[in-house]
């Protein structure tokens, strides 16, 4: 299957230089227009663009035709009569008498190998215009000649050398000195220019400097789709070739670079090689309107039609083929395709969990646009804010809010070529929360409205309606504050990496320096409440002690009480048995009382004395009542005799022992 494709194009490819050799059209767009038109038949379009006066030229030859052969091939300059569409004149007039009659003249003009008559053409001639500050050199040069023959013509012309010179403006970017210039499809006529950074302008050369500036410039380009009636505003710099703004816009519209026609474009754009800066558009700004040409099959004066097909370049990656012939969507070409096609939706509408949202929009994105792409946070947006803006600040970081719609044309670039490319990807997953949501439905995208409220407020949500559909994808970055969150900055799907990437740097320079007053502010915070937290335990260890030590006076406070009143009851119990043996006493006997009595003298501990008259039947304990009474009471007192020393508590008198004093 492939040899057969490469084949089918080679066989494309001679029959188109065929065609042109033939038919002196250099424009590949129109030829190629006018090939489909008859289905690739050559014989049949150059009929139709050279009409014959004395018969139609046919793919399989007549008799005549063989007869004609006799006469061996025509020269470049009959073969180009003969496509005017006058006869082929006979080779000598001595063979004049053999000669074909005239009703039987051919048009010869060179076809493919298949045909029977093959006729040598001549090699395919370019003619370049370069300029060079202010100077435009002109050169023409074979098909078959290489880029570096080129700058070895300018630089005998410029006295520039090669080693020094950039030659910019090629259709397909850069090339090599090496690269053949018919491997480059090139129309007839191509504009280039010469850099040389490493010589810098002499004083003659200082007004050429106005070139280099608009070469550096950045065009903003208005470009209306007719057909969508959507705008587009799209920048560019004076570097950039027409051909690339066609393509950027192919991807947009999905419009292929040669069905698209265009108006709007000055006078002195008539290549499509040449840049933005030399093509005399207006800057800063400059409008243009865009629209799908009509298709081949319903073009009912082709040369009608194609009166501007000067603006309408071919495109490398078209060559001679419509994707359409093969069942492909120019949409599919360019990875794009309408949001009405695509079987399972971003984000499933209605959804009760939010995690469970952002676990469907992750794998979609996944499955749309590969696995390299941000972490998308899973989780609600009040989650997401949480873990970006209200942990320590040295842990914090911005919140990329990603808003997608599937019925924006700009979805599927900024997707693919911005939210996947590698250095996005990675900045955004080292210095951001990104979260996201898609507005394509009515209910997710008030849904969204009604988050945005209650988190920022109704100024955000207020911006987020503002913007309609055709400048979606939105990418909100959103900083965290003391008071209230901050939207920093709102980038639009109408960007390029380029211009993201500054953006987002930007944005983190503005977080960066706020970040670090808040890391200052909260080592001053935490510093001050250390020293709060030290002096709080040192109160509180103060407050122990003290409780301590008065838990411990109470303590010996309450004991003295107690004591005190343990011995205050022991004195009352000791006093209430002394009244009661006091009151149990006999009584004193008188001295000239008739029975025997005894005086006693009782030395105290303190040196007192107490004496008492008792009767000598009395017994030794009414002795110890009357000592006790006085207040020493035998369990505390020992009472002694003097002579012969002898504790009277052991002794077994039953009577009483009469001392003399």
């Amino acid at each position: 299957m492939a040899s057969d494709s490469a084949e089918s194009n080679m066989d494309r490819e001679m029959i188109l230089a065929d065609f042109q050799a033939c038919t002196g059209i250099d424009n590949i767009a129109e030829a190629i227009t006018l090939l489909e038109l008859n289905n690739w038949d050559l014989v049949a379009a150059i009929n139709g663009v050279i009409p014959q006066e004395n018969g139609i030229l046919q793919s399989k030859f007549s008799s005549e035709g063989s007869q004609a052969s006799m006469y061996g091939p025509p020269s470049h300059a009959e073969a180009a009569d003969a496509a005017a569409g006058g006869a082929v004149p006979p080779p000598s007039s001595s063979s004049s008498s053999s000669s074909p009659p005239s009703s039987s003249a051919l048009a010869f003009c060179p076809i493919n190998s298949s045909s029977r008559h093959i006729v040598e053409r001549q090699p395919r001639m370019l003619n370049f215009k370069v300029e060079y500050r202010q100077r435009c050199v002109e050169l023409v040069l074979e098909e078959g000649s290489t880029v570096g023959e080129i700058k070895q013509i300018l630089e005998s012309e410029l006295a520039v050398p090669v080693s020094k010179m950039q030659l910019k403006g090629w259709k397909s970017g850069d090339v090599s000195d090496s690269t053949v210039l018919k491997s480059l499809h090139l129309p007839k006529n191509n504009s280039l220019y010469v850099l040389t950074p490493d010589i810098a302008p002499t004083a003659s050369t200082s007004k050429n400097s106005a070139l280099q500036d608009s070469l550096n410039q950045s065009f903003l380009l208005i470009i209306s789709h007719r057909e969508a009636q959507r705008d587009y505003s799209l920048n560019f710099p004076g570097s950039r070739t027409i051909q690339e703004v066609k393509r950027n816009i192919s991807d947009l519209t999905n419009i292929p670079v040669r069905h698209q026609q265009w108006e709007g474009w000055p006078a002195s754009a008539s290549d499509d090689s040449m840049t933005l800066a030399l093509s005399g558009i207006s800057y800063p700004c400059h409008h243009l309107s865009v629209c799908r040409r009509s298709s081949p099959a319903n073009m009912q004066e082709p040369t009608e039609e194609c009166a501007d097909v000067h603006m309408i370049s071919d495109s490398e990656g078209d060559d001679f083929e419509d994707a359409s012939e093969f069942g492909v969507d120019d949409s599919e070409m360019f990875g794009m395709g309408s949001s009405s096609c695509r079987k399972s939706p971003m984000m499933p509408e209605n959804s009760e969990n939010e995690a469970d949202a952002l676990l469907h929009f992750t794998a979609e994105f996944s499955s749309r646009y590969g696995e390299t792409h941000p972490m998308f946070f899973i989780g609600s947006l009040e989650a997401a804010s949480q873990e970006a803006f209200y942990g320590k600040a040295r842990d914090r970081k911005l919140l990329a809010i990603y808003l997608h719609n599937d019925d924006s044309v700009l979805s599927n670039v900024f997707c693919s070529q911005m939210m996947c490319a590698d250095s996005i990807v990675s900045y955004l997953s080292q210095n951001f929360i990104t979260w996201a949501w898609d507005v394509t439905k009515e209910a997710n995208k008030a849904r969204l409205l009604t988050m945005c409220t209650r988190h920022f407020g109704s100024v955000v949500t207020q911006t987020i309606r503002t913007y309609n559909t055709d400048q979606f994808p939105l990418l909100l970055i959103v900083m965290g504050k003391r008071t209230s969150n901050e939207v920093l900055n709102v980038i639009q799907g109408n960007t390029t990496v380029d211009e993201l990437m500054m953006r987002l740097m930007a944005a983190m320079e503005i977080f960066t320096a706020q970040q670090q007053e808040d890391i200052k502010d909260e080592d001053e915070r935490e510093a001050r409440e250390t020293v709060k937290r030290e002096q709080d335990e040192a109160y509180r260890l103060s407050l122990e002690a003290d409780r301590k030590k008065r838990e411990a006076q109470e303590r010996e406070e309450a004991e003295q009480v107690r004591l005190e009143q343990m011995r205050k009851e022991q004195e009352e119990e000791k006093e209430a048995i002394r009244l009661s043996l006091e009151q149990a006493l006999p009584p004193e006997p008188e001295e000239e009382s008739a029975e025997q009595i005894s005086k006693l003298r009782i030395r105290t501990p303190s040196g007192e004395f107490l004496e008492r008259r008792f009767l000598s039947s009395c017994k030794l304990q009414v002795l110890f009542d009357f000592v006790a009474s006085k207040g020493y009471p035998f369990e505390e007192f020992k009472l002694l005799t003097t002579f012969p020393r002898r504790n009277l508590q052991y002794g077994c008198v039953a009577a009483f022992v009469f001392l003399h004093l």
